[in-house]
C-alpha cells in the first residue's frame, strides 16, 4: 500500500489496522517520508523533516502493538506541525528569520497531548512569516507551492499544513488560526481544517500573533479524523491564559446521526454579493445536499456582517503590533514588507478603537447568539476565489481578499470548520465554512461527516 492508500482509509481505519498488526507504522512513517523526499524540493512544505526521530518513534509503536501494550487513539498516525509549535530540541523558526536559529527546549502543550495518544511527529511545516498572513509566500524561506497548480498559492498562515495533508504527504497535520490562517488552507487545498472554538485547545508553547482570537486547529482530509484529532486535543489548560475550563464535549458518538429536521442557514449578504459566480453556485450546490439529507435550509442576511471584517483586523493587528513592540522598534528591517505593513498599521490603532471594536465584537457575538436559536448551523464560503498566482499573491492585498468571509467569525470566536465543496477553474479547490455556537464542535463535525458521507470532493487527489 502507498501513502495515498493509507489516507483514504482514514485515522480510525489506520489504527485499527496497526493495532491488529495488518500495519506497520514503520511502513507508514518511510511511506511519508519518501512523499516528502519526493515532493518536497517542488513544494517547499517542510522547513524541518524530523526522519530519525519519527522512524525511531514508529519503531517504538510496532514493538508496542508486539508486546500488547495499551495504545493511544492515534497510535502510529503521522503528524505534521506548522513550524509555530515547539517541538523539544527542534528548530522553531516561526517562519522569521528572528529565529532562524532558534530550538525549542520544550514541548508544545499539543505537541505533548499528540505523543501521548501515540501520534508520531514527521516534522515542521512552512508558515507565513510569524503567521501574519495568507499567502505563505514566505521571503525568508521560500514560498509554500500548491499542490493542485505549483504556481498558486497554498493559502496562509498556515500553508504548509493544506500543502502536506493535500500531497498526501502527512495524515493530520496541525495549524494555527487566527482570521483564518487553518480556514483558508484547508479551502485552497481542497482538505478540511477546523477552527475551534478560542480557549477550546491550548496555546501554550504556540508563538501567538493575536491572544484575543488565535486558536490551534487540526488539518485532515475527512470531518471523521478531524474529531478524532480533537478528542486528543481538546481541554483545559491551567498553564495557558487564553484556555477555557469548558467541559470537552464527546465528538465521535452520534457523529454519523445525521442532519435531518436541522434548520441550516446559507448567509446571504457580502457572502453571496462577493465571490466568484462559481464559488456561488458550489455552496448552493452544497445546501442542496443538506437539503437532501432531511435538513430545512433557508437564506440567512446577518446584518453588518462586513463590517465586522474591519472591526477583526483591527484588534488582531494591535495585538499582533503589541507582541513585536520590541522587535518594531529596535529592528523594523527584519521584518518582510507585507508583515512589517500589517504590524505598523497594527500599531496605530488607538486605545478608543480597539475599545469599540471590542463593544462591536459583542454586539456581533449576540447577534450571532440570536441566529443560532433559530439555526443549527450556518453555511459559507471560506473564500471567494480559489488559489491565486503565487506572482500576483501581494501580502496585504491577498490577505486581505482572502480573509473576507473568515474575519466575522473570528471575531465571533465561535467554532467554524471549512470543509471541501467543489472545483472551479478546472482542478482548483473551493471550500465551504460551517458555523455553529460556541463549544457545538461536534455539531460541525456531524453535519460535515454527513456532507462527506453524500460527496467525495475531500477524496479528490492530485494527479
Amino acid at each position: 500500500m502507498t501513502v495515498a492508500d493509507f489516507t483514504r482509509l482514514g485515522i480510525a481505519d489506520v489504527v485499527g489496522l496497526i493495532r491488529t498488526g495488518q500495519l506497520s507504522p514503520v511502513e507508514l512513517v518511510q511511506s511519508c517520508l519518501d512523499r516528502i523526499e519526493s515532493l518536497n524540493p517542488t513544494l517547499n512544505t517542510y522547513l524541518t523533516v524530523m526522519a530519525d526521530a519519527a522512524l525511531a518513534a514508529a519503531k517504538a509503536a510496532e514493538q508496542a502493538v508486539t508486546a500488547g501494550d495499551a495504545v493511544g487513539p492515534l497510535h502510529g498516525v503521522p503528524v505534521a506541525l506548522k513550524d509555530n509549535c515547539e517541538v523539544a530540541g527542534v528548530r522553531l523558526t516561526g517562519g522569521t528569520p528572528f529565529l532562524r536559529d532558534n530550538v525549542a527546549t520544550a514541548d508544545a502543550e499539543i505537541v505533548s497531548r499528540l505523543r501521548q495518544a501515540g501520534a508520531i511527529i514527521l516534522g515542521k511545516l512552512n508558515m507565513h512569516e510569524w503567521a501574519i498572513g495568507g499567502t505563505t509566500r514566505n521571503p525568508h524561506y521560500g514560498p509554500c507551492h500548491n499542490p493542485w497548480d505549483p504556481t498558486r498559492i497554498p493559502g496562509g498562515s498556515s500553508g504548509g499544513s493544506g500543502a502536506a495533508v493535500a500531497a498526501d504527504m502527512a495524515l493530520v497535520t496541525v495549524g494555527t488560526d487566527t482570521g483564518g490562517s487553518v480556514r483558508i488552507p484547508a479551502a485552497l487545498n481542497g482538505v478540511c481544517g477546523l477552527r475551534p472554538t478560542m480557549g477550546r485547545i491550548s496555546n501554550r508553547g504556540v508563538i501567538p500573533v493575536s491572544w484575543t482570537f488565535d486558536t490551534v486547529g487540526p488539518l485532515a482530509r475527512r470531518a471523521e479524523d478531524i474529531a478524532h484529532v480533537l478528542q486528543v486535543l481538546a481541554g483545559y489548560d491551567p498553564h495557558d491564559l487564553t484556555s477555557i475550563d469548558q467541559p470537552v464535549g464527546d465528538y465521535l458518538t452520534g457523529l454519523n446521526d445525521g442532519v435531518k429536521d436541522w434548520r441550516v442557514g446559507v448567509l446571504g449578504g457580502h457572502f453571496q454579493t462577493e465571490p466568484q459566480p462559481a464559488v456561488v453556485t458550489l455552496i448552493k450546490q452544497a445546501a442542496h445536499v443538506f437539503e437532501e439529507l432531511g435538513a430545512h435550509v433557508e437564506e440567512v442576511e446577518l446584518v453588518d456582517a462586513e463590517e465586522t471584517i474591519e472591526r477583526a483586523s483591527e484588534m488582531l493587528l494591535a495585538d499582533a503590533a503589541a507582541f513585536h513592540q520590541a522587535r518594531l522598534a529596535e529592528r523594523a528591517e527584519g521584518f518582510g514588507l507585507d508583515v512589517r505593513t500589517r504590524l505598523q498599521t497594527g500599531a496605530q490603532v488607538s486605545g478608543s478603537q480597539y475599545a469599540l471594536a471590542r463593544q462591536k465584537q459583542r454586539r456581533w457575538q449576540r447577534q450571532l447568539k440570536q441566529t443560532f436559536e433559530r439555526h443549527d448551523l450556518l453555511l459559507a464560503p471560506t473564500c471567494g476565489i480559489p488559489a491565486p498566482l503565487i506572482e500576483e499573491s501581494e501580502g496585504v492585498q491577498t490577505t486581505r481578499l482572502l480573509t473576507r468571509f473568515t474575519y466575522p467569525f473570528s471575531l465571533a470566536q465561535v467554532p467554524v470548520l471549512s470543509v471541501p465543496c467543489g472545483f472551479t477553474q478546472g482542478s482548483l479547490p473551493v471550500g465551504m465554512q460551517l458555523i455553529a455556537p460556541a463549544w457545538a464542535e461536534a455539531v460541525i463535525l456531524r453535519a460535515a461527516q454527513a456532507y462527506q458521507q453524500a460527496t467525495d470532493w475531500h477524496l479528490r487527489r492530485v494527479e
